[in-house]
């Protein structure tokens, strides 16, 4: 596996090359040929299915994988290599993934040159499934799902001492004093993209957000433990490989070691259309705390809602670094504008501005 070279363009890719990457991974065939075709609409990647042909069958080989490859956009591929999310992903499937009890894709291919970012992964392809929609937003029966979901990541290394050993966990991705520097800059960008798109009362919210951004690094203390931080629905598949699991979760590029609460919050606020998110927020994150049982985490509800009121304002930074960091799309720009209405409206729900503001 070492000695396979590192694709960054799926155009590189060959059958050769796939026969090595199958190989190294303890699957015995022989690539002859195969097909492609694009999956999803990632902004800091480009992922492939490759259709494969054998020369021979072989029991248990895979019939398609997923190669996953750096964006073809240099501003996505330079926020991807500086802020470390490539190096985070490739990290996660080597390291984490085997150790929590979240459905992630099994990797075959999980490499990276941390000198130069450069990256490839060849992963177990979970189709069929129902891919999770931003835009359109999620059933309440699928929010549930997402809530056993996200205990079955946070649950097994909830306050675990040795998770402060894994290297990758404990390098800032985002330096809270940098960003609070440059974020005059950020929020300036976005109201340039967005005023006039944006109702005004969100976009108050947001300056007022970029105004206050280093009080929200210092929020309320929580046990920690894994979280995605980008815990959405565009990042999931639904009955993934024809109804095998319940969903299953892509896109680990934000890996990071904090509040487990932070991705039930994010993804309540930004999976869930505004009316249904009022009406069941709480009993969601109840269910995410009685999911979290199972592992022998008992997580004090005061504690849990001062958190999710707090932690729910990752969804604003999202919204607003985001848009202006990775390559702009026309579906990019429905998907931020999206989020960003409805963070800023859970975010004036819960008076979560109220709480930064005193902090």
């Amino acid at each position: 596996m070492s000695d396979l070279p590192i694709v960054t363009d799926p155009n590189g890719v060959d059958a050769a090359w796939l026969t090595a990457a199958l190989n190294g991974a303890g699957i015995p065939v022989r690539v002859e040929g195969f097909t492609t075709q694009k999956v999803g609409d990632g902004m800091l990647g480009e992922s492939l299915r490759f259709n494969l042909d054998y020369a021979r069958p072989v029991e248990g080989a895979p019939a398609s994988v997923v190669g996953k490859f750096p964006s073809a956009d240099p501003i996505s591929r330079a926020t991807g290599g500086a802020i470390g999310l490539y190096l985070n992903e490739v990290r996660f499937y080597q390291q984490i993934a085997h150790t929590v009890d979240i459905r992630t894709p099994k990797p075959f291919v999980a490499a990276i040159d941390p000198a130069t970012s450069d990256f490839v992964l060849l992963l177990e392809d979970m189709g069929p499934a129902r891919g999770g929609d931003q835009l359109t937003g999620c059933s309440l029966a699928d929010a549930e799902v997402a809530m056993r979901e996200a205990a079955a990541l946070h649950g097994p290394r909830w306050a675990d001492p040795t998770l402060t050993q894994v290297e990758f966990l404990n390098r800032p991705m985002i330096d809270p004093g940098a960003i609070a520097g440059m974020f005059d800059g950020v929020i300036a960008a976005f109201r340039a993209r967005y005023e006039g798109r944006l109702e005004p009362e969100y976009m108050t919210i947001c300056q007022d957000f970029a105004d206050h951004i280093g009080a929200f690094y210092s929020g309320p203390a929580a046990p920690p433990t894994l979280q995605h931080q980008d815990f959405r629905l565009d990042n999931m598949l639904f009955e993934p490989q024809g109804g095998r699991w319940p969903m299953a979760v892509l896109d680990w590029q934000t890996t990071a070691l904090g509040p487990g609460v932070l991705d039930v919050a994010y993804f309540i606020g930004a999976g869930l259309p505004t009316e249904i998110r009022q009406k069941h927020e709480q009993d969601l994150l109840k269910q995410w705390l009685e999911a979290l049982r199972k592992y022998g985490v008992s997580y004090d509800w005061n504690e849990a809602w001062t958190g999710y009121r707090h932690y729910l304002l990752q969804g604003v930074f999202t919204a607003i670094f985001a848009s202006v960091s990775t390559k702009q799309t026309d579906r990019g720009d429905e998907m931020f504008l999206t989020m960003a209405r409805r963070h800023c409206a859970q975010a004036a729900d819960l008076e979560s501005m109220k709480m930064l503001r005193r902090a």
